[in-house]
């Protein structure tokens, strides 16, 4: 099975992001804003947003002098002592803002050992998470998690997970001619999210973008009551642009 990498706005991000924080961890004593641009041929345009990331998820600081040293997540995060743990709680704080952000739940979801795995997620009481009455495992074709880790796959990897998972009807809308699925994951741009029309439950929504780490695919998505489907594109927008904060911890 192979992934096909084709760039994504938040993949883009990412590695700018990388180029600040390897700018920044060489600096000892600290970099201005102009030091940075001028080290990473980042412009002032695309810099300050990246700053200000960067600073909310605690990988930089910025000093009494206005430059910026390494913060407290990244110096977590390069230990090599509890990695996984701090990886983890960074990630589920990453979840709990977006959710907050975004007034919905939040999943983080990879392809571990051939099966969509939902890894972490963030929910809370307003904004509950769907209830997995078929285990996500099972019904990647029904909704925009598994669809959008499909869709990284190549045509074989596809294949192979199809034959292996049963394409069961969940509800009237749930796709299940494998036919059309592979038409449409073939036909999906990789920077638009996926979406979930009561694929997979009767009265939720959802949608998912890609955050492909290294030879892992994976993806960010949320949930919304039917209700609140008026707000699932923006919403799914909203989430695209922040799923660098992901897959910055991930590429750490």
């Amino acid at each position: 099975m192979a992934l096909r990498h084709e760039p994504t706005a938040p993949y883009d991000s990412t590695q700018d992001a990388l180029r600040v924080l390897e700018t920044v961890a060489r600096h000892t004593t600290g970099v201005t804003d102009a030091g940075l641009t001028r080290e990473t041929g980042i412009g002032t345009e695309r810099l300050t947003p990246l700053l200000r990331m960067l600073r909310r998820e605690g990988y930089v600081e910025q000093v009494t002098d206005g430059a910026y040293v390494t913060g407290a997540a990244l110096t977590r995060l390069a230990s090599a002592h509890h990695h996984e743990e701090a990886l983890r709680n960074q990630l589920q704080q990453t979840l709990d803002r977006l959710r907050d952000r975004l007034g919905a739940a939040v999943y983080l979801s990879r392809y571990v050992d051939g099966e969509v795995t939902v890894t972490q997620y963030a929910d809370g009481p307003g904004t509950p998470a769907v209830n997995e009455w078929v285990d996500f495992r099972s019904c990647a074709h029904a909704t925009a998690l598994g669809k959008s880790i499909l869709g990284q796959l190549d045509h074989d990897g596809r294949r192979d997970h199809l034959s292996r998972h049963r394409m069961a009807r969940l509800t009237s809308r749930t796709i299940t001619s494998d036919r059309l699925l592979l038409s449409r994951l073939a036909s999906q741009p990789p920077t638009v999210p996926v979406l979930d029309l009561q694929e997979y439950a009767v009265g939720t929504v959802c949608a998912a973008v890609p955050i492909t780490a290294g030879s892992t695919a994976g993806c960010l998505a949320l949930s919304l009551p039917v209700e609140h489907a008026h707000r699932l594109r923006r919403a799914a927008d909203t989430l695209n642009r922040n799923a660098t904060r992901v897959l910055l911890s991930l590429a750490l």
